[in-house]
């Protein structure tokens, strides 16, 4: 009887012991702040709205591969954005000025890393030059709204330009919410509230300062896309020759469009149809008696 409980005792145990070897090992191969020799660097500066659990001596990183480290993690009195210095391996110095920095998770135990994905300008960020498009971590519901149709909207701290926009019904949108033009983000909502004097939902758009020659006369409408219905603001270029420029106001709006709207022109349109229908019948009958 002492035999079966003995060898129990022992599969327990080794059992155990496999266990936390395992999430040793796993510890080892995912942690973020695992110390790489690291030569001669160079210091490139990147502003994050949200850097989760970024930590410094995290990895940075160009298409997987480690090409330097960050240096440090600081937040200035009075800003709502992280200074973040990441530190850079000399031999990747043509870092084209338009990249992105991102920071991705990666592990088992949800190590977070800068990742760079290289833009297409011909010039390269300087040492002690800053990458302005940035992308930060994004908190679970974010995530869960990108897999279902709200998209990804680069931050651009300190490269956009404010536009403000009237609607009579915004629907569902919110700040963070993707501003697209033929498809494309090329912003996102900075913030949506209710304007007490004119009754109706006054919207302002953060826009890259890339796209600055939208003509002032297009118009901005609320739509809804993916399988949740998240929602957007879509720009259609107007043919004006002048410029929206920071702090205009774009007067063609379109706002968004309830399900209840949808159904009652569908129903509308649907007897419309059928009166249409049985009168032309009823015109015909005559012509039949002859």
């Amino acid at each position: 009887m002492s035999q079966p409980r003995s060898s129990y005792a022992v599969g327990t145990g080794l059992f155990i012991v496999l266990g936390f070897a395992a999430l040793a090992y796993l510890a080892t191969q995912t942690s973020s702040v695992a110390n790489v020799h690291q030569g001669e660097s160079y210091s490139v500066e990147a502003q994050f709205t949200n850097i989760g659990q970024l930590k410094e001596r995290a990895p940075v990183k160009i298409a997987g591969v480690r090409v330097g480290q960050v240096q440090s993690i600081t937040l200035k009195p009075g800003h709502d954005v992280a200074d973040v210095k990441l530190s850079i391996d000399q031999s990747y110095n043509h870092i084209p000025l338009d990249s992105v920095a991102t920071i991705f998770t990666s592990g088992l135990l949800g190590d977070q890393y800068v990742g760079i994905e290289y833009g297409s300008a011909k010039q390269a960020v300087a040492a002690g030059g800053t990458l302005a498009r940035t992308r930060s971590t994004q908190p679970l519901e974010e995530m869960l709204g990108k897999f279902f149709g709200a998209g990804g909207v680069v931050d651009n701290v300190g490269g956009s330009y404010m536009v403000k926009a009237d609607f009579s019904n915004v629907g569902s949108l919110s700040a963070g919410a993707p501003v697209k033009m033929a498809g494309v983000v090329i912003g996102n909502v900075e913030s949506v509230r209710a304007d007490p004097v004119k009754l109706n939902a006054q919207v302002r758009l953060a826009i890259d300062k890339r796209y600055n020659a939208i003509p002032d006369d297009s118009s901005a409408a609320v739509f809804t896309s993916g399988l949740i219905g998240t929602q957007y603001v879509a720009i259609q270029p107007g043919g004006s020759p002048d410029v929206l420029k920071d702090g205009d106001e774009m007067i063609l709006t379109q706002s968004a469009m309830q399900l209840e709207d949808l159904i009652g022109k569908f129903l509308v349109n649907g007897s419309s149809s059928d009166k249409k229908a049985a009168g032309d019948s009823k015109s015909d009958a005559p012509a039949g008696k002859h």
